[in-house]
C-alpha cells in the first residue's frame, strides 16, 4: 500500500517581498513534489480494505487511542470529539493524502497571522481548505495577553491551525471510516487494555493525584465514589487528563475545589467555641 505524505509545514512569512535562491528553489521543488504526487497517486491507487485494516490495527493500540479525543471549554460548555491526533493517523491509513498549515502573510503591526490550512486527496482530487487569522493574543482569566516574542507567535499560530487541519482532514476522509475509527478507539479506552478495572481505577487516581487533584473531588464530579466507577467514568478521565497535559482544559473547571459556605464557616467557628467553654 502506498503511504500518504503528509506535509504539515509553517512557512514564515515576512514583511519583505524579495524572494531569495533557497526560496526560489524550494517553490519548484513543491511544486514538483505535489506533481510527483499526482503520478503516484495515479500508478498506485489506494486499497481500501488494506486500509481499513491498518485503521483498524492502529485504533487497538492504546497510545493513539488515549490521544484521538480531546476536550475544551466553549461557553460555559465543554466541547469534545476526535483529535488532529486522530485525523493524522486516519489521513496515513487511508493513503494519498496530503494535509497542511502555511502562514500566508504575518501582519506585526495588526497583531494577526493569516493562515491557510488544507487536506488534499491526491488520487479523487478531493480538496478541503480555510483561510483564517489569528491574533497574536493569548487568553488569561485577567484578559487577553499580546504575544510579542516569535516563538510565543508561531506556537499560537500552530495550535490555532491544528483544529483547521484537523476538520479539512475529516472533510475529505469517508464519513464511515471516520466513524468506525472513533468507535475503535473508545473500545481500547473502555477495555483498558486488558488491565482489570480495580487497577485503571488506581492508576487514574494515582494520575490525578500527580496534578494535585484530590480523589474527592473526582467522586465530586462523577457523582460516585471510586470503588463503583465504570468502564466509562474511567475511559473519561482518561480524555479529560490528556486535555489538561495538553492545556486545552484547566484543571479547576473540570474539578472545582469545594467551596466553604457560611454557614459551614458560622458551624465550625460555633463548635470552637463550646469547645473552649467546656
Amino acid at each position: 500500500m502506498n503511504q500518504p505524505m503528509p506535509i504539515e509545514r509553517m512557512v514564515p512569512a515576512g514583511a519583505s517581498a524579495r524572494i531569495g535562491q533557497g526560496t526560489a528553489i524550494e517553490q519548484s521543488r513543491a511544486v514538483a513534489e505535489v506533481q510527483a504526487a499526482i503520478v503516484v497517486a495515479q500508478q498506485c491507487p489506494r486499497n481500501i480494505q488494506a486500509a481499513v485494516a491498518e485503521m483498524r490495527e492502529s485504533c487497538k493500540q492504546p497510545y493513539l487511542a488515549e490521544r484521538a479525543f480531546f476536550r475544551f471549554p466553549r461557553g460555559g460548555q465543554t466541547v469534545s470529539g476526535p483529535s488532529v491526533h486522530l485525523a493524522r493517523e486516519l489521513a496515513r491509513c487511508w493513503g494519498n493524502v496530503q494535509y497542511g498549515l502555511v502562514e500566508m502573510r504575518r501582519d506585526d503591526e495588526y497583531g494577526q497571522s493569516e493562515m491557510q490550512a488544507f487536506a488534499w486527496d491526491v488520487q479523487t482530487n478531493s480538496r478541503n481548505s480555510s483561510t483564517f487569522i489569528v491574533p497574536h493574543l493569548r487568553d488569561k482569566k485577567s484578559g487577553p495577553e499580546k504575544l510579542t516574542d516569535l516563538r510565543d507567535i508561531y506556537e499560537n499560530n500552530a495550535n490555532n491551525g491544528a483544529r483547521r487541519v484537523r476538520e479539512a482532514i475529516f472533510a475529505i476522509l469517508p464519513p464511515w471510516f471516520v466513524e468506525e475509527a472513533k468507535d475503535l478507539c473508545a473500545q481500547t479506552l473502555r477495555d483498558g487494555g486488558g488491565k482489570p478495572l480495580a487497577r485503571r481505577i488506581a492508576d487514574a487516581i494515582r494520575a490525578f493525584e500527580g496534578m494535585g487533584i484530590t480523589t474527592d473531588r473526582i467522586e465530586t464530579k462523577l457523582r460516585r465514589p471510586s470503588d463503583r466507577w465504570t468502564e466509562h467514568d474511567v475511559t473519561q478521565l482518561g480524555v479529560i487528563h490528556q486535555s489538561i497535559q495538553r492545556g486545552e482544559v484547566a484543571a479547576d473547571d473540570e474539578f472545582p475545589a469545594p467551596r466553604v459556605t457560611a454557614e459551614e464557616i458560622t458551624g465550625s467557628q460555633s463548635a470552637d467555641a463550646e469547645g473552649t467553654q467546656s
